[in-house]
């Protein structure tokens, strides 16, 4: 193949639509699996899973070609009830599908997919045979790993007689890495062998990296080695990011409404700036100029929102992954699992869809293994034995609230105050301080686990912490309720966006500085007489509850210039404390822009105010960190209260 560049497109192309498809697939069969008699579904996948290998017929994938022509015959006989659906066929089906997925990454990365798994073709046969006892056995034994066979080696003449793509030119194609210097004389070519493919990156439920299988080196010719591998694609819609969107005409038309609307102000507000220099001051004249100004802060205001709708994607594209990670999780453990969404047609921006994916693919498997119980645990309980876990999604106020909700077993705060003292996360005298919804914030500490023995889906105490770690980055909040005996519900709260970020600009030592409006409660004056010592450290008594008082010159490690007048009231995760400031400025919608070769502790970036001067946004989670005792105790201890002086 020449036209490398549009071999390229076309392949990103169906790896973007074929991943939809995929996804949509294994949705349904997951659906299937409770609905058997379903031929309208059935239908359904029969017709999603042909369009995907006509795709790979089209590129000439003979390895996905050869998967899912298999699966494709055991939906024919679903379909004509030669065959009943089963949880052991099922699994069957599912391995294919995740094998066809682990295709895309490698496909992504521009490098040929490794021939199918020997072991994985055996049991569709098996299972095409209606053989049901040799289907279960590579489902209950450890799959050796594959041997890969030498290919036969590839003359340049062959080459460019076959409709095969030629995989190393596509790989420097799709991902710009250089390819070795070919051999001087032909017989010292080097074969390409198909099934030796680098390390992929699976997207099944385990998450873990699978390795390629390796051609021995007894079975390659001698040749001269290459000396630079190729990279991996950084520009695949797999691999990585995706640096594509797709968005509604109705909302392009909208941005293009009013662009030609901002247009006929300028050119408004043009002609009245040359009647003004020329010494037209009359009141008519200013008069039109206000109400111009007025109308051009309404439209930028509009263009604005519109701009960020192009953003916003419905969340069920990310949501559509964990049915099937569910499930397979749920079998894996032995237990009967439900998961019921809710809410997928709820937008919010791109790229803060692709940052959620981690913490709630912790989130889903940790109601999985953790929240719910077997199906015998339940029925001694009282309980149905399958078990529910639902995850919603709805938009309240300029935040969305992402829910997921177990009717499993819940937490015991007792018990997790123990398991913080024994895993020495905290001594005795704080964890007795703590009550009872404190106590359930203690699964976010760093190395907390309710699992005595590691295993490989949970264990090291690591998933909650991340979880927390991540929807803070997104400027985010995540709450706990739980009942010991009837279920656990885990709340997250986003803003829509992160490309514009409400704040409140305070001032402190005479400049101004803006911090998150989601982190701020309210505003309270600070009145010295109501300032109280605990062990120390300085506190203010609001609506009884005692809050820690630091100043942001304290923080900043400034010299204060003035006693603070103002505090402003404000929560991070569990946290809440009082920050003193000077005065205020306002609140105000900004654009964060990142500070250039410099990174200072607690400083996101800078914007600019109306008046033209730089305002530094400020990361508190980073500003407070190390300055704070975050001994989950759902106050703030200051270390140290120094700065703090009047």
């Amino acid at each position: 193949m020449s036209d490398f560049a549009g071999m390229e497109e076309l392949l990103q192309d169906f790896l973007l639509e074929s991943t939809e498809l995929l996804s949509d697939v294994d949705n349904k069969l997951v659906e299937l699996e409770k609905r058997p008699n379903d031929r309208a579904l059935l239908n359904d996948i029969f017709r999603g899973f042909h369009t995907i290998k006509g795709g790979a017929g089209f590129l000439n994938v003979a390895p996905m070609v050869t998967i899912c022509h298999r699966t494709e015959n055991l939906f024919d006989k679903l379909r004509n009830s030669e065959l009943g659906l089963s949880s052991e066929l099922m699994d069957v089906i599912l391995d294919a599908t995740g094998a066809v997925r682990d295709m895309f990454t490698v496909l992504s990365q521009g490098l040929p997919p490794p021939n199918p798994d020997p072991a994985m073709l055996a049991a569709l046969d098996a299972a095409l045979a209606g053989n049901l006892a040799a289907v279960k056995a590579p489902a209950q034994a450890a799959p050796a790993a594959p041997v890969a066979q030498a290919a036969p080696a590839v003359t340049p003449a062959a080459a460019a007689n076959s409709n095969e793509p030629d995989w190393a030119a596509l790989h420097q194609a799709v991902s710009g890495a250089e390819q070795p210097a070919a051999a001087a004389s032909p017989a010292a070519t080097p074969t390409f062998d198909m099934a030796a493919a680098a390390t992929v990156v699976t997207e099944s439920a385990s998450a873990e990296l699978i390795p390629a299988a390796i051609v021995p080196a007894a079975a390659v010719p001698a040749a001269p080695k290459p000396q630079n591998k190729p990279a991996p694609s950084t520009g695949g819609p797999i691999s990585g990011q995706e640096n594509t969107i797709r968005i509604d005409t109705v909302r392009l038309d909208q941005v293009l409404n009013l662009s030609g609307e901002i247009g006929l102000t300028k050119n408004r507000l043009t002609t009245l700036r040359t009647e003004i220099l020329q010494g037209n001051m009359e009141t008519n004249t200013l008069r039109s100029l206000d109400e111009a100004i007025s109308q051009l802060d309404l439209l930028v205001s509009d263009l604005q929102n519109a701009v960020m709708k192009t953003r916003m994607q419905p969340i069920g594209r990310l949501f559509q992954k964990y049915p099937r990670l569910a499930r397979d999780l749920a079998r894996q453990l032995g237990k009967e699992v439900e998961l019921v969404i809710t809410g997928e047609e709820t937008e919010l921006d791109k790229t803060m869809i692709e940052d959620l994916n981690d913490p709630l693919v912790h989130l889903v498997r940790n109601a999985v293994d953790h929240g719910v119980e077997s199906a015998d645990e339940r029925i001694a309980m009282g309980k149905k034995p399958q078990s529910l876990i639902e995850l919603t999604a709805e938009q309240v106020g300029d935040h969305i609230v992402i829910e997921i909700t177990d009717d499993g077993k819940g937490m015991n705060p007792e018990v997790l105050r123990r398991k913080a003292i024994a895993k020495g996360l905290i001594d005795a005298e704080t964890a007795n301080s703590l009550d009872e919804k404190q106590c359930l914030q203690l699964i976010f500490l760093p190395g907390f686990s309710t699992k005595d023995q590691i295993s490989s889906v949970s264990g090291r105490g690591v998933g909650m912490d991340v979880v927390r770690t991540n929807i803070q980055k997104l400027n985010g909040r995540i709450d706990i309720n739980s009942i010991q005996g009837e279920g656990t519900r885990i709340s997250i709260s986003l803003p829509l966006t992160l490309a514009i970020l409400p704040v409140l600009v305070v001032r402190a030592c005479n400049q101004p500085f803006a911090v998150p409006l989601a982190m701020v409660r309210e505003i309270i004056p600070i009145d010295t007489t109501a300032i109280q010592e605990v062990s120390g450290r300085p506190t203010i008594v609001v609506r009884d509850e005692i809050l820690p008082l630091k100043t942001l010159s304290g923080l900043l490690n400034w010299q204060p210039t003035q006693k603070p007048n103002f505090g402003v009231l404000m929560q991070s995760a569990e946290k809440s404390f009082i920050l003193a400031v000077d005065s205020f400025v306002g609140r105000d919608d900004v654009v964060i822009k990142p500070l250039q070769n410099i990174r200072p502790k607690g400083v996101a970036g800078a914007t600019l105010s109306g008046d033209g001067s730089v305002v530094l946004v400020l990361d508190m989670e980073d500003l407070l960190a190390g300055q704070m005792d975050s001994s989950a105790n759902g106050s703030v201890m200051l270390r140290n209260a120094d700065n703090f002086s009047y």
